[in-house]
Formats: structure tokens, C-alpha cells, sequence
């Protein structure tokens, strides 16, 4: 029986060829590894295991979808530049490769962000558009500076709109400090700390949830419905700030602006013009953006296969979504998920070429617009789902895989365990199996095949301050790659999805139970205390979806 995936390579793109492609040939500047130790017998074990370890790629692919490339926002010519160049490579590699439409997205394209104090002093601001803004035509648009006042309710907040005609008003927490929590912890006396955690968290009470100051509306992860309603108000803009408690970072979100530019300020930079606003310092902005709203535009799952030549109609699925945000380069988010899956395709392409069981490698689009391409991708291909045996997703950051989630699977937990014994001695006293774990509730595209009872295993790692510094973040770019556990995590994926092809039984589809669930630590994933559910699955948008609350 012919598989549904019929893969053909797309004709590259001239830049791309030209370009972006990395040659296969060749590997990076990396120190010799010691050879694997025991019980590592298996040839094909060993064979991964050097390539990976003393001739790995992923320096190299790294830099070049990176920094050439860069971020991946869904809907962007980016993202379609990134999944081309995946195509080249497969072609290189011998690995049939498809750009498969699931569906279209809101289109746009960012250029420069200048944003300049003109008054009471001069200051060039630390800060961006927001993905998605409206731009200025790349001309000044200069204007006064307004905070969003307190409201007693919104048609008090109606009332006041002709007021901010014509200038930026600031809607996020002015917050008391830029300093981490850290920082205050080792240094502030208690009395003080104590101090700045009640501002913190009431300036935080005060400027959050779904009715912002009394508005009625949500600033989302960006200017939300908040913004919308400044926009049909003749605002000139909006200035928002979603600091981390670190330093200089902050989230760099969304807008569903289509006239009025949206901005994000460092903590301090927004700070500094907040009090100027609100102490009557009479603050002028000057922004100039160069963006385009583009309207609906075409995205895609970059799909790869190696075929299976004993199961065929059985599956190892490889998973990381390609998309990121873009106030940064989308390096760890998921930029590092996505290279850990490329490498090892690689690999296996190299080493392990006619596997027993297919080999599939997912790059999915739009996970963070609610996993919207490998939710696509089951409702498209539901042999997939019903052939699979094993699948395999990173998405949380450069850290050195440390454990596997058997996905509340009873049988996964076996199967896992297996496949870690068989590993080098180097990876099989470190790589910790969670069983039976948890299936996963939503927060990545495993979740996407866990909730129709399929094996889907997590790969767990070292944080390396994930949430504070590069998660959706203005400083996630190539140099928080850490790339000694970058060419790990590749190099373990790829023995794990070479076990999981080869295995001689097929992992059954019995789940645990929460009593089962619950004292491995997944007590949030089995409904804490509660009755506990299966996660059930949800269907794709196929077009743009807004979160504006």
C-alpha cells in the first residue's frame, strides 16, 4: 500500500541555493570525543555515536538559520525562506523532503524600529515593533506621551478615548525595578525586599488581567483587544513592556494594530518615559518602522522521510516546531529543538538509511499560535498517528537532554527502557526514563499526538535560565546555543529514534492511570488532586486565529 506521504522535493530558491545551503561535507571545529564505552555493541549505536559526537553539523546549521536566516515568524517570508532551505538540505542528504500547506496565516514583513526621546532630553529608546505592528511608512511619526489612566469602568474609559487623540499611550506596569529577584535576594535587606515584592506584585495586580485598569479590555500577549480599541480611537500608538526578571530582556509578542504602531520598551527605557508622563515632563516619542501587512499568506509543515523497509506503515516521528517569535533570532525557541531533529536526521540518513520502521522528521509551523501545524498534521494524516511507535520532541531550550517522558503510556515504559540500556554507558547513567509520565497537556507538539493516546516521549534538559533570558525574548539569538549539548541532544535523538525503528515490538497503547501518574511528579498533568482526564485533542485553525484577551 502507497503511503499518503508522497514527498518531492520543491525547486529551491535561487538565494537559497546559492546561499543558505550548508554543505554536507565537512565536519566543524569540534575537539575529539572518546570513543563509546560498553554496553554499546550495537555497530549502528557506535557508528551514531562518533558521527555525532566528532563530526557534527550543527555549529554550522546553526549559524546559517540563525543569523542568515533568522527568525522564523509564522506567515513571513522568513519562515518560507527556513522551510526551502530544510528542503535543500534533505536533497543533499538523501532524504525525501516536501513543503506540506496546512493553511494560511497573517502575513508581514519587519524592517528597521527606530524610536527616539525628543523631549524633555534626547534618547534613542531600547526597543522594537511588536510582530505584526503596523509601521510608519518608514517616516517620523512624532508624538506626546499619555499613561492609560485608572477607570472606573470601561464607558468611563469611552469617554476619555478623545483625549488621547493623536498620541502614544503606555499600557503596561511601570515597574518598580529592573533589578532580577536575585539580585534583591543577595543584596536588599529583608525589610526591603519585602517592600519591593508587595510593589512589584500590586503594580503587576494593577496593570494585568482581562480588563486592563478598568478598560474592559486585554492587553494579550502584546496590545490585544486593548490596543484595537486605542486604534479606533485615533491613538498614534502604543507603547507596552513585558520585562523578564532578568537583566535586559524582555518578551517581544504580538499586535493586532492595523494602523496604529505598536512598540515594546525595555524595562528601563519604558520606565524612564512612564514617569516623565506621569510626573508632566511633556515627553515626545519620534518613531520611524518600516513594516507591511501582508494579509493571509500560505504556511507550511516541512516534512521528511527516510522509508521504512520491514513496517513501512509504522512510524518514528522526529518533532520540533520551526516557527518562533522574532524580537530576537529564535535561537533556543525552538531553534535548538529543530537542529537537534535536523542533526539527527542526518545521522540516520548517514548511518542507518534503510530502517526497519519509516523515519519522519516534523518541522511544525504556528506551535506558538496553539500547535497549529502538528495538529494539522494528525487530522491530515492519521495513518501516521495510528502507525506510530515512537515519537520524539524537543522544545525547551539548549540544555542537555537529561530525561525522556514515556507519555503516560503503560507499555512505553519498557520499550524505553530497553532502548537507554542498549545506549553508550555515557548516556544510559545520565538519561532518565519518567515512567510512565504523564501525556502532554499543551505545552508542545507532542501534545498534539499524545492526546489521541499515541506514544509521544518529551525530552527533558538543563534550563540555563530558559525563562528568564531567552524564551521569546529580545536576546534569543546564536550565542546562547550551547553547542557541546546542542550536538548531545542530536546525537542521543538520533540513537533513540534508531532503537525505536528497530525495536522487534511494536509499544502498545494502554495508559496509566492518574494513581500511576501522580507519584512521578505529574501531579499538575493528572489533575493535581482531581479527577483525571486524558488530554483531548484540538482541531487546527487553518487560517489566523486572534488572541486578543
Amino acid at each position: 500500500m502507497t503511503s499518503r506521504l508522497s514527498l518531492v522535493p520543491r525547486p529551491l530558491l535561487g538565494a537559497l541555493a546559492l546561499g543558505l545551503a550548508v554543505s554536507a561535507s565537512g565536519p566543524s571545529r569540534l575537539s575529539a570525543q572518546a570513543p563509546a564505552t560498553s554496553p554499546a555493541s550495537d555497530p549502528t549505536l557506535k557508528r551514531l555515536w562518533t558521527l555525532g559526537m566528532d563530526s557534527s553539523h550543527v555549529e554550522r546549521l546553526a549559524q546559517a538559520l540563525l543569523d542568515s536566516i533568522g527568525p522564523r515568524l509564522t506567515g513571513t517570508a522568513r519562515q518560507k525562506a527556513a522551510n526551502d532551505w530544510l528542503l535543500s538540505l534533505y536533497k543533499q542528504w538523501g532524504v525525501e523532503g516536501k513543503n506540506e500547506q496546512i493553511g494560511t496565516w497573517r502575513g508581514w514583513r519587519r524592517g528597521h524600529s527606530h524610536i527616539d526621546l525628543l523631549t524633555p532630553r534626547v534618547r534613542s529608546l531600547e526597543g522594537t515593533m511588536l510582530a505584526w505592528s503596523p509601521g510608519t511608512g518608514s517616516k517620523d511619526l512624532t508624538a506626546g506621551v499619555v499613561v492609560l489612566p485608572r477607570f472606573a469602568d470601561s464607558t468611563e474609559f469611552v469617554k476619555w478615548l478623545p483625549q488621547a487623540k493623536g498620541k502614544f499611550v503606555l499600557v503596561s506596569a511601570p515597574q518598580p525595578t529592573c533589578r532580577p529577584t536575585d539580585n534583591w535576594q543577595q543584596h536588599a535587606t529583608p525589610a526591603s525586599k519585602a517592600r519591593m515584592d508587595s510593589l512589584r506584585a500590586a503594580v503587576n495586580t494593577e496593570w494585568g488581567g482581562i480588563s486592563v485598569r478598568g478598560t474592559g479590555y486585554s492587553n494579550a500577549l502584546g496590545t490585544g483587544s486593548l490596543g484595537v480599541r486605542l486604534e479606533e480611537g485615533g491613538v498614534a500608538g502604543v507603547i507596552s513592556s513585558r520585562p523578564k526578571n532578568a537583566w535586559g530582556t524582555i518578551d517581544v509578542f504580538e499586535s493586532y494594530n492595523t494602523k496604529a504602531p505598536a512598540i515594546a520598551l525595555s524595562c528601563e527605557d519604558y520606565g524612564l518615559v512612564f514617569r516623565l508622563a506621569e510626573n508632566k515632563q511633556s515627553p515626545t516619542v519620534r518613531l520611524n518602522l518600516d513594516a507591511a501587512l501582508l494579509g493571509e499568506q500560505p504556511i507550511f509543515n516541512t516534512i521528511g522521510m527516510i522509508k521504512g523497509t520491514e513496517k513501512p506503515n509504522e512510524y518514528v516521528v522526529l518533532s520540533a516546531h520551526f516557527d518562533s517569535f522574532d524580537g530576537g533570532s529564535g535561537a533556543t525557541d525552538n531553534g535548538t529543538g529543530s537542529l537537534t531533529m535536523l542533526e539527527a536526521m542526518r545521522l540516520l540518513a548517514t548511518v542507518y538509511p534503510k530502517p526497519k520502521r519509516t523515519i519522519l522528521i516534523g518541522h511544525w509551523t504556528a506551535e506558538e499560535h496553539g500547535l497549529v501545524g502538528s495538529r494539522a498534521f494528525t487530522e491530515d494524516h492519521p495513518e501516521v498517528v495510528q502507525g506510530l511507535q515512537a515519537l520524539f520532541n524537543q522544545d525547551g531550550g539548549t540544555g542537555r537532554v537529561q530525561s525522556v517522558n514515556a507519555g503516560g503510556l503503560v507499555d512505553a515504559g519498557a520499550h524505553l527502557r530497553q532502548w537507554i540500556a542498549a545506549m553508550p554507558t555515557e548516556v544510559s547513567s545520565v538519561l532518565t526514563p519518567r515512567i510512565p509520565g504523564a501525556p502532554s497537556g499543551g505545552g508542545s507538539d507532542d501534545a498534539s499526538f499524545a492526546c489521541h493516546g499515541a506514544p509521544a516521549f518529551g525530552l527533558g534538559g538543563i534550563g540555563w535560565d530558559y525563562g528568564s533570558y531567552t524564551w521569546h525574548t529580545n536576546r534569543d539569538t546564536y550565542d546562547k546555543v550551547v553547542f557541546d549539548d546542542l550536538r548531545w541532544n542530536a546525537t542521543v535523538t538520533a540513537m533513540l529514534a534508531y532503537l525505536a525503528a528497530n525495536d522487534a515490538t511494536t509499544i502498545t497503547r494502554e495508559r496509566a492511570t492518574a494513581e500511576q501518574i501522580r507519584p512521578q511528579g505529574n501531579a499538575a498533568a493528572a489533575g493535581g488532586g482531581g479527577a483525571f482526564a486524558w488530554p483531548t485533542c484540538q482541531k487546527a485553525p487553518r487560517k489566523t486565529n486572534p488572541r486578543l484577551r
